[in-house]
C-alpha cells in the first residue's frame, strides 16, 4: 500500500509541475491568485512528503530517542503546510455552530489518524496523503467552477464600460450611469451600445449574438430603436437615449443572470436538506463504529477490544462520507445550464424554472407577435378595375391620416411618398372604414359594412385576413387582402416541440375564427381558440391547467405586453421577442431574446439536458458513496482509498456538470 501511495504522489507531483510550467508560459491561464498559491502548497507538501518517505524511519532512528519526535515534527510541519486552511475552517465552523461539514470530517479523520500513528510509532504517510489528495480535489473543483463562471461571464460580456458624449466638438468617455435620458451619444465601430436609444444619425450593422444567439448582423438606420449590449460593426451611430442605464436592457439581462441562482430548484433544495441530515448522521455512525464493535467484542464475545482497528475504521468512515460531489456538482449543473441557455439567447430567471421547463407537456401560444410577425402586409389585390398600383395608391391616400396598422400596411405597400395635399374631406367611420376625396374623386375604403352603408354592391373575398373593399365615385373597384404574416420558422417550431416531447400545442387569439383556424391548420397546431379577450385567455389557460397531470407543466408563450396576466398564470411564462420590453421581462419566467419560436424547443432541450446531468450526478455520487462506506465499515477499504474515491467522484461529477454549458448542437 505504501508503494502505491508513493507512486501516486510521484505522479501527482509530475502533473502539478507540468501545470505550474504551463502557468509560467501563459500568464492569462485563467487561475486566480488563490488557486496558484494552493497549487504551490500542494506541490511543496508533496515534495516534502516524498523526501521524508525517502529518508525513512531508520534515518531518524540514528538521532536516538529524540529521532522519533524530530520525525513527528517534520511530518506535522508538512501536515500544517497542506492542511492548515482546513483546520481553520473546521474551527470556525465549530465556533459558529455549524459543526458538521466536510472540513470538520477531514480535520477529525486526519488528526485522528495522526494520533494513532503517534501512539503506535507508525507511518504518518497515510494521514498526510489523505489531506493532500483532498486538497488536490478541492483545487480542481475550485478551478472548474471558476472556469465555468468565467465562461458564462464571457458569454454575457455585454456590460458596457463607457458611453461617448460629444462636448465642444470632442468625444468624451463617461460612465453610462451618468448619462441622462434624452442625451445624444456616439457609438463608433467596434464599440458596445451602452444604453437603449433611437438612431438620430448614421446607419450600421449590429452584432446581437450576445443577446439573441443570432449570428447574422442586424441593419439599422435613422429612426430605428436599438438596445444596449449590441456591438456596432460598421458605421458611426448617433443615438438619443430613451432609458437610464439602470433601466436599459443590458442591465436587466445581467441582473437576471446574476440573480438566477437565488431561485433554487427542488433538486437543489433536496441536496441542501440531504446535507443537513446526512452529515450529522454519518458522524453518529462513525462514533458508533468506533465504540460499539469493541464493546461487543469485550462484553459479549470475550475477545480483545481492538480499539485501534475500529477507531481507524471510524476515521476512515468519516473521510469516505464527505458529500462534496453532491454539494458542489448539483448547483454547478444548474448554473452551467442557465449560462448555456443565456449563450443561446434564452434567459431563465432561476433553476426552479429550468426544472419546470423540463417537464413541459403543453405549450400554449398567443398568435399575433408570437407565431405571426404582428406586422400586417398586403397579400393580394382581387377584382381590381384599375392597375394594382393605382388602386393601392387610392387606398393609401384615403387612409393616410390614420395610424392604424392596416393603414400603415397600405402606405408601405404603395411604396412611394404620399402627397397629402391630394386628399381632402377625410371621414373615419368607426368599425367600418374611411371615406375621402382624392384628386376630386369620392373614395371609400372599408369592410362589408361600409359598402352596405353606401349601397355599393361588392364581391366577397375567399381569402383569410382583413378585406378592404374599394369604391371610387360610387363604383366598386375591387378589394385588397391584408394578412398578418406567419413567421418563417413557426411551422418548424411546432414540429420541433412535438419532437421534443410536447404532447399538445394550443393557440389563443382575439382574431376571427376563420383567420385563427387558417393559421392553426397551416402551422399544425393541435387546438385553437379564437375571438378571446385577455380575461378569456386566462380562463382557457386555467381550464387547460386543470386537465393535465400533476407532474405535467404548461408553458404560455406571448409577447409579454398584453399577455402579462396569462404569462403569470401559466406554470412557465415565456416572453417572445422581448428585446427591450419591460413588461415581458417582469411577467415572464423565461425570456427569449429574439422573436424566433424555434428557441422554445431549444430551451426545453437545454432544461432536459441539465436535469439529466443533475440526476446522473445524484445517482452516481450517492451510489459510489454508499458502496465506499460499506467497504470501509467492513474493513475492506483503507483511508487513502476512501479519499481517493471521494476526490475521483467529485472530479467526475464536476466535469459532468460543466457539460450543461455546451448547448450549440441541441
Amino acid at each position: 500500500m505504501q508503494e502505491i501511495l508513493e507512486t501516486s504522489l510521484l505522479a501527482a507531483v509530475a502533473v502539478l509541475a507540468a501545470v505550474l510550467r504551463i502557468i509560467g508560459q501563459r500568464p492569462k491561464s485563467g487561475m486566480t491568485k488563490k488557486q496558484k498559491v494552493m497549487l504551490w502548497r500542494i506541490l511543496a507538501a508533496s515534495l516534502v512528503l516524498l523526501a521524508l518517505q525517502a529518508l525513512g524511519a531508520a534515518a531518524f532512528g540514528r538521532l536516538g530517542p529524540a529521532g522519533r519526535w524530530v520525525r513527528l515534527a517534520c511530518y506535522l510541519a508538512d501536515y500544517a503546510v497542506i492542511g492548515h486552511d482546513i483546520l481553520k475552517k473546521a474551527f470556525r465552523g465549530i465556533r459558529n455552530g455549524q459543526v458538521f461539514d466536510e472540513n470538520f470530517l477531514m480535520a477529525v479523520a486526519t488528526i485522528g489518524a495522526l494520533a494513532l500513528a503517534v501512539y503506535e510509532d507508525g507511518d504518518y504517510l497515510e494521514s498526510i496523503a489523505v489531506m493532500l489528495f483532498y486538497q488536490v480535489g478541492e483545487w480542481f473543483q475550485s478551478y472548474a467552477v471558476g472556469r465555468s463562471r468565467r465562461n458564462i461571464s464571457d458569454l454575457m460580456d455585454i456590460r458596457p464600460d463607457y458611453a461617448n458624449v460629444e462636448q465642444d466638438g470632442r468625444l468624451e468617455r463617461v460612465d453610462p450611469d451618468e448619462v441622462a435620458v434624452g442625451t445624444v451619444i456616439v457609438v463608433q465601430p467596434g464599440e458596445k451600445v451602452p444604453i437603449d436609444g433611437v438612431v438620430t444619425e448614421g446607419s450600421s450593422a449590429l452584432n446581437t449574438a450576445a443577446l439573441t444567439g443570432e449570428s447574422l448582423p442586424r441593419d439599422v438606420g435613422e429612426g430605428d430603436e436599438i438596445i444596449s449590449g449590441c456591438i456596432n460593426m460598421t458605421g458611426v451611430l448617433k443615438l438619443r437615449t430613451t432609458k437610464e442605464f439602470g433601466e436599459s436592457t443590458v442591465s436587466k439581462i445581467l441582473d437576471l443572470v446574476e440573480n438566477a441562482s437565488s431561485r433554487k430548484s427542488k433538486s437543489e433544495d433536496f441536496i441542501s436538506r440531504f446535507a443537513r441530515i446526512y452529515t450529522p448522521a454519518v458522524c453518529g455512525a462513525a462514533l458508533a463504529l468506533a465504540i460499539l464493535p469493541p464493546l461487543v467484542r469485550v462484553l459479549g464475545m470475550g475477545l480483545d477490544a481492538g480499539w485501534e482497528t475500529w477507531i481507524y475504521r471510524a476515521l476512515t468512515f468519516l473521510v469516505a462520507s464527505c458529500p462534496c460531489a453532491l454539494v458542489i456538482s448539483i448547483p454547478l449543473s444548474f448554473f452551467a445550464g442557465i449560462g448555456g441557455a443565456s449563450k443561446a439567447g434564452v434567459l431563465v430567471k432561476g433553476s426552479n424554472y429550468l426544472e419546470l421547463l423540463s417537464r413541459t407537456r403543453t405549450v400554449v401560444f398567443d398568435k399575433t407577435g408570437t407565431l405571426t410577425r404582428g406586422v400586417f402586409e398586403v397579400s393580394g389585390i382581387h377584382h381590381s378595375q384599375l392597375e394594382d398600383g393605382e388602386l393601392l395608391e387610392y387606398a393609401a391616400l384615403a387612409e393616410s391620416a390614420s395610424s392604424h396598422p392596416i393603414s400603415r400596411s397600405l402606405q408601405r405597400a404603395c411604396g412611394k411618398e404620399l402627397d397629402r395635399s391630394r386628399v381632402a374631406d377625410i371621414r373615419e367611420i368607426g368599425g367600418e372604414g374611411v371615406t375621402a376625396a382624392v384628386d376630386g374623386h369620392a373614395v371609400a375604403a372599408g369592410n362589408d359594412k361600409l359598402m352596405d352603408r353606401l349601397g355599393i354592391p361588392y364581391v366577397p373575398c375567399r381569402g383569410v385576413g382583413t378585406i378592404i373593399h374599394m369604391a371610387i365615385d360610387g363604383q366598386y373597384m375591387g378589394h385588397i387582402l391584408i394578412s398578418d404574416v406567419v413567421k418563417p420558422t413557426s411551422k418548424q417550431a411546432i414540429r420541433a416541440l412535438k419532437a421534443a416531447g410536447v404532447r399538445r400545442t394550443v393557440m389563443l387569439t382575439g382574431d376571427a375564427g376563420a383567420v385563427a383556424e387558417h393559421v392553426a391548420a397551416e402551422l399544425g397546431v393541435d387546438q385553437v381558440y379564437s375571438q378571446l379577450l385577455p380575461a378569456d385567455k386566462v380562463e382557457k389557460v386555467e381550464a387547460l391547467l386543470a386537465g393535465q397531470g400533476e407532474r405535467e407543466k404548461l408553458a404560455f408563450v406571448g409577447d409579454g405586453i398584453n399577455d402579462a396576466p396569462v404569462l403569470s398564470r401559466a406554470d412557465i411564462g415565456i416572453a417572445m421577442g422581448a428585446l427591450g420590453s419591460d413588461a415581458a421581462i417582469e411577467a415572464a419566467d423565461v425570456v427569449l431574446m429574439d422573436d424566433d419560436p424555434m428557441k422554445i424547443a431549444k430551451a426545453i432541450k437545454i432544461s432536459r439536458k441539465c436535469l439529466g446531468i443533475v440526476y446522473q450526478n445524484i445517482v452516481f455520487a450517492i451510489g459510489i458513496k454508499l458502496a465506499c462506506l460499506l467497504l470501509v465499515a467492513l474493513g475492506l477499504a483503507s483511508m487513502w482509498l476512501a479519499v481517493f474515491a471521494d476526490v475521483g467522484v467529485m472530479i467526475l461529477a464536476v466535469l459532468n456538470a460543466i457539460r450543461a454549458l455546451f448547448v450549440k448542437d441541441l
